[in-house]
């Protein structure tokens, strides 16, 4: 498939990836749009289409990360989708690999579902990990990055900056921003190479599945992150401080 476009059809586009589905729902897009382009879709919706095209494109092709391109759209509409990506985390993915994974635990027998607690207690582990680094961000980070935004254009917006920058920065959070990817990793590891029993096959594929596409999906939340967003939140705070 080429580039998705605002004039490709989004179901198309949904066709080819379909991977793509939590993606659109996230801008609050719901299946049953028929052949209408994405340009349509996104005017109903009042989305931005050339944010919402760069943004499927970036989770469809692999080698498609157009730094320039991505930070062409504005600080508050990157907020805005990691925001709701977030939401996305908290309300949905986390709660269906936290179901199916019960489930399967439940699936197995009383004497091999003793080996299946350490899996269960390591998922709730990471899970309080998880929500507790969105928090930050959500709490920390994105209304420090908010500030700058409004004392950008003030008169004393120096002397303010190097007054709050001693108790945060960006670059606080590029030191804390760890890689919340890597112990799904871990866990899929474990399912896939030590699980035993008699256990729901088709319940252990869904969780492996779950798994991989939480870790798929926070690989490019973490990467756009890094790339996009702590760059241009740097070169705001450098125009605050030259100001």
């Amino acid at each position: 498939m080429m580039l998705i476009t605002t004039k490709t059809k989004l179901a198309d586009a949904i066709c080819y990836n379909y991977l793509l589905i939590p993606l659109i729902n996230r801008f609050g897009i719901r299946l049953g749009f028929g052949d209408k382009d994405v340009e349509t879709v996104c005017k109903e919706h009042g989305i931005d289409a050339d944010f919402f095209t760069t943004i499927l494109n970036t989770f469809t092709f692999e080698n498609y990360f157009s730094e320039k391109k991505l930070k062409s759209f504005s600080i508050p509409q990157w907020i805005d989708y990691l925001r709701k990506t977030h939401v996305y985390y908290r309300e949905v993915q986390l709660p269906i690999i936290e179901n199916h994974l019960n489930f399967l635990i439940k699936s197995i027998g009383n004497d091999d579902n003793k080996n299946m607690e350490p899996i269960g207690k390591f998922f709730a582990k990471y899970k309080q990990e998880l929500l507790a680094h969105l928090t930050r961000e959500d709490e920390e980070t994105f209304p420090y990055i908010e500030r700058l935004l409004a004392l950008k254009d003030k008169p004393n917006s120096k002397e303010i900056y190097e007054e709050r920058s001693k108790e945060y920065s960006i670059k606080v959070f590029e030191r804390e921003h760890d890689n919340v990817d890597e112990k799904l990793f871990d866990l899929k590891n474990i399912l896939i190479k030590y699980l035993s029993g008699n256990y729901d096959q088709s319940l252990c594929n869904t969780v492996i599945f779950e798994l991989s596409r939480l870790e798929n999906d926070l690989k490019d939340h973490t990467r756009l992150e890094n790339k996009i967003l702590i760059p241009m939140v740097e070169e705001l705070e450098k125009t605050i401080k030259s100001s």
